[in-house]
């Protein structure tokens, strides 16, 4: 699962790097939620960054409840509850890979580097686009687009958001496995809790739009219907056929038979 993650990022960071098509993308979600009338992002940001409490929280949220989060998690089941671990490894990573589909082919930059781009695209870009603070770089000195993290971050992947996604997976996770238990409903508290945490960190510290948000809790929920079609037919239908192909392999001349002969 590890490697699969590693995986999953290095790709992402080598997708969509497009930074003109990401900024005016990012404005065409500006124009959908200011239609909507949800567009609140920069004043929820200005609003955490009166506050050094609740910019800390936020940033700490961001930053430890996605993949630290996942590997405990994940090395847990794999201890523990193997059947379970399958089915949500597998939901992460399908998950993952319908969002570099997204990444690919709808780049989008986050809110804390619009003023930036707006200097180089945009000759006269509207008042939405200034006024963002990189919370996670100004209190963690996390920088994302560091030679240190260049391999792992894609600047322009904001839609889908992954992170609060990822969360609802975990929270299904750490729910599941305390299913039928007397903690399953402290468990599925804090199951709950998590991608509700980890949305208001996305928007507070400007790395995502709600829409991202939206987008991102139904990709990742896709995820599990996909898991267990896995479990019911393709690995079934692969069990069945493995040996299948291993034996007419042989016959047909294959490295077994060779060493043999």
């Amino acid at each position: 699962m590890i490697l699969g993650f590693c995986l999953y990022f290095a790709v992402r960071s080598g997708v969509a790097d497009e930074a003109r098509t990401a900024y005016f993308n990012a404005l065409t979600i500006i124009e959908i939620e200011r239609d909507l009338g949800v567009w609140r992002e920069r004043s929820l940001n200005e609003w955490a960054e009166r506050s050094d409490f609740w910019t800390q929280v936020a940033s700490l949220a961001y930053f430890w409840l996605l993949f630290p989060l996942i590997i405990a998690v994940g090395l847990w089941l794999y201890a523990s509850q193997r059947q379970k671990y399958i089915v949500m490894r597998d939901a992460f990573l399908a998950s993952g890979a319908l969002g570099l589909v997204f990444f690919a082919l709808f780049p989008v930059a986050p809110p804390r580097m619009l003023a930036e781009l707006a200097g180089q695209f945009d000759t006269t870009p509207p008042p939405e686009v200034f006024g963002f603070v990189d919370s996670v770089k100004l209190h963690l000195r996390y920088a994302h687009d560091s030679a240190s993290t260049g391999l792992w971050v894609n600047s322009y992947a904001a839609m889908p958001c992954l992170h609060a996604g990822w969360n609802l997976l975990l929270g299904v996770a750490i729910g599941w496995a305390f299913w039928g238990t007397r903690w399953q409903w402290p468990a599925t508290i804090v199951g709950g809790a998590l991608p509700v945490v980890q949305s208001l960190a996305v928007v507070l510290t400007a790395n995502h739009y709600f829409l991202d948000i939206v987008v991102g809790l139904f990709v990742s929920a896709l995820g599990i219907p996909i898991a267990l079609g896995l479990q019911r037919s393709l690995y079934p239908f692969a069990g069945r056929w493995a040996p299948r192909l291993a034996t007419s392999w042989r016959k047909a001349g294959g490295p077994a038979a060779s060493e043999a002969g």
